[in-house]
C-alpha cells in the first residue's frame, strides 16, 4: 500500500484547498450553496482521491483515481474562471489561483503517465 502523505501532488492539493476555503471566504453569501459549494467539493476532490487511489492494491486502479483527481482540478479551474467572470475575482486573484493549480495538473498528468507505464 502506498503512502499519500509521501506524494508532493498530494501535499500541493491540500496546500491549495486551503486557500481555496480562504478565497471562497469572500465571495458573497448568497452563493454559498451555489458555487461556494461546488469550488470547494472539487478541490477537496483533489487530494482525497490521490489519498484515496493509494489505497488500491493495482498501478490500473490507483491510476484511475488520480485521472479523477485530474478531472477535478479541471472543474477547480473552470469554476474559477466563472467567479472571475461574474465579477467574484480580479483578474489578478485568478491569475495566482490557477498558476498553482495548473501546476497540480500538470504533476497530475505525469503521474498518470507513469501509472500508465508511460
Amino acid at each position: 500500500m502506498r503512502n499519500f502523505r509521501e506524494y508532493d501532488v498530494w501535499k500541493r492539493g491540500i496546500a491549495f484547498t486551503g486557500g481555496i476555503y480562504i478565497l471562497t471566504q469572500h465571495l458573497p453569501d448568497y452563493e454559498k450553496f451555489g458555487i461556494i459549494s461546488q469550488i470547494r467539493r472539487a478541490s477537496v476532490s483533489i487530494p482525497s482521491n490521490i489519498s484515496e487511489g493509494c489505497s488500491r492494491h493495482s498501478e490500473k486502479d490507483f491510476a484511475r483515481f488520480v485521472e479523477i483527481a485530474l478531472g477535478s482540478a479541471f472543474e477547480t479551474e473552470t469554476l474559477l474562471i466563472i467567479c472571475q467572470e461574474v465579477g467574484y475575482l480580479k483578474q489578478e486573484e485568478l491569475n495566482k489561483v490557477v498558476d498553482e493549480l495548473q501546476v497540480i495538473q500538470r504533476s497530475l498528468n505525469s503521474l498518470y503517465g507513469k501509472l500508465q507505464g508511460r
